[in-house]
């Protein structure tokens, strides 16, 4: 069994972990493998809880084949593609997400790739109001060349988030419209604008454990790693190519949050899509073993999320804190 050193800072910071090594975290006894996951998390990081708003600025008529999203033109799901929103409708948004208490605002747009134009401008814009308003902006908008992602970084922008998805071996069996090297081309032009990264994936898809470990062994072996490490699971929706995949035991997704904190201490480990799903005590052994940021807001892109007021009474039940500075429904939960 591994044996993690977790009194030397320089064991604990490491950009070289092999699959091997991985896997045999994944695997430990679920007591064990939650213990080693937070002494780390208590080690490197305040139990706090960063909360994140996502909202879709395009949906939908994505050229990307991804054959879990309802947003690919090759889903026959029942998702209307809409048009761009407005600047100041989308700010509008930020704001509101700023009174529930979201400290992050993330807009996506489902695109292939981001093209100069009108709607890349207004996406700067978007960057800056946000950032205006006292907020970290996140974008996620595919592939993108140097001079754009130099041009989000000269507006601002806090992060871009790009998913990996699932290992580069299982990765032809979910998406066949973009490599994995697309990908990594991606995040490589982002950290060079000096842009963090905000990259992760999603169990569920059909992978194995190897997968699973191969996917982490990329993003473990990012220097630095990825200041964000968003862990999905998969919301099968009707239509996409994964519809009939059954639901994933919570103790899978425990897993991967504490091991993906054990080899990415600093990193944000952020409990995403799929949350709605996992009881209130699966959620509480998610933050005691790691994860220290939520999607927050009654949506996710195209798929349901807990209540802003729901969240709010978890987190206070739990004792971990959170942003309070929120304006709307002050009494609906005690504050310390």
């Amino acid at each position: 069994m591994i044996e993690l050193d977790l009194v030397k800072t320089s064991k604990d910071l490491r950009f070289n972990w092999c699959r091997e090594e991985i896997l045999e975290i994944l695997n430990m006894p679920l007591i064990d493998l939650m213990w080693k996951a937070q002494i780390i998390h208590r080690k490197y990081n305040d139990y706090k809880v960063q909360l994140s708003s996502l909202f879709s600025v395009k949906t939908g008529g994505c050229t990307e084949n991804c054959s879990y999203c309802s947003q690919s033109i090759y889903s026959s799901s029942q998702l209307k593609s809409n048009p761009l929103q407005e600047v100041a409708s989308v700010l509008e948004r930020a704001q509101l997400a700023k009174d529930e208490g979201a400290e992050r605002f993330c807009m996506g747009w489902a695109w292939r790739e981001i093209r100069d134009g009108s709607a890349f401008n207004s996406m700067l814009e978007m960057v800056r109001g946000v950032r205006k308003l006292g907020m970290e902006a996140c974008v996620t908008a595919g592939m993108l060349n140097d001079n754009q992602a130099a041009k989000l970084a000269e507006a601002g922008l806090t992060a871009y988030n790009h998913n990996l998805d699932t290992s580069p071996e299982f990765y032809r069996n979910i998406i066949t419209t973009r490599t994995y090297q697309d990908r990594l081309d991606t995040l490589k032009r982002v950290r060079n604008a000096g842009i963090n990264i905000c990259c992760g994936g999603i169990i569920g898809l059909g992978e194995s454990k190897k997968d699973r470990a191969s996917l982490l062994e990329v993003l473990s072996n990012m220097n630095p790693h990825p200041e964000s490490v968003p862990i999905n699971s998969l919301v099968a929706i009707e239509g996409t190519g994964l519809e009939d995949s059954k639901a994933i035991d919570s103790i899978e997704m425990i897993r991967m949050i504490a091991t993906a904190r054990i080899l990415m201490p600093k990193s944000k480990v952020r409990l995403s899509a799929g949350r709605e799903n996992l009881t209130k005590e699966a959620q509480i052994l998610c933050f005691q073993c790691g994860a220290n940021s939520i999607f927050y807001g009654d949506e996710l892109l195209t798929t349901s999320n807990p209540a802003c007021e729901t969240d709010r009474r978890l987190l206070s039940e739990v004792g971990v804190s959170f942003n309070k500075n929120f304006s709307f429904n002050k009494n609906a939960v005690s504050s310390k």
